[in-house]
């Protein structure tokens, strides 16, 4: 999907469902499907409204945006993304790494989906090829999942003493399986130390950190996930 394309997709009228104030069926809606939480991702969802304006769409003026946010609890994107689906936004804006992008593509393959953060998009099905990504899915990725072994050198290099390095991840990541394989390659080529925390929640960010203290850990990689920005 090309910029202008985009743009031509917000401009369009959208149909609403009754009982919805009369002003929103004359504007274009987009549906802002995000992992994280408001609070947290506030400068960044500034970055993406200053955007807007700077194309001329002003919220609440001749746009209007559904936001869904998920709080970091990434099983409830799912739903969200099939309501957005429900209310015919114009296009979804996916933030916040992969698991919003799955959510969007699996609830449709023809309302256009934008998202930013993804990690290798390719790999992960999104798009058929990063110059051209085909279907309905077009964006911005990272592959910050793919650097966690040149951190893993870095941080070698940073703290050559540094015997135990622990690696704090996110169960609930879709790539945590991935991440996983990817240390265990460090782990056997380099012969570092690593030991794996897992946290998904308050509490468990919490214990993994007291675990650290009580195994003496001399250095911390945090993953990257959403989740852990917040």
């Amino acid at each position: 999907m090309r910029r202008r394309e985009f743009i031509t997709l917000l401009s369009s009228t959208v149909a609403w469902p009754l009982g919805v104030h009369a002003q929103h069926s004359t504007m274009p809606v987009i549906g802002f499907l995000g992992s994280a939480s408001p609070g947290p991702f506030a400068p960044y969802l500034a970055a993406f409204l200053a955007g807007l304006r700077e194309a001329g769409y002003f919220e609440g003026s001749n746009v209007v945006i559904e936001y869904r946010w998920a709080e970091g609890q990434y099983d409830r994107l799912p739903a969200m993304a099939a309501d957005l689906v429900r209310r015919k936004v114009a296009v979804i804006v996916a933030s916040g790494a992969n698991p919003p992008v799955l959510a969007a593509k699996t609830a449709t393959s023809t309302i256009p989906i934008v998202f930013t953060g993804a990690d290798d998009p390719v790999k992960n099905g999104f798009v058929a090829s990063l110059n051209r990504p085909g279907g309905n899915v077009t964006g911005a990725a990272l592959f910050t999942s793919e650097l966690e072994s040149k951190q893993i050198e870095v941080l070698r290099t940073l703290v050559p003493t540094a015997a135990k390095i622990a690696v704090l991840l996110n169960p609930s990541n879709p790539n945590v399986s991935s991440q996983i394989s990817g240390l265990d390659e460090v782990r056997r080529t380099s012969g570092a130390q690593l030991v794996i925390h897992r946290a998904d929640a308050p509490a468990d960010i919490d214990a993994a950190f007291a675990a650290m203290a009580e195994q003496h850990t001399d250095a911390l990689l945090v993953g990257s996930d959403p989740y852990f920005n917040a």
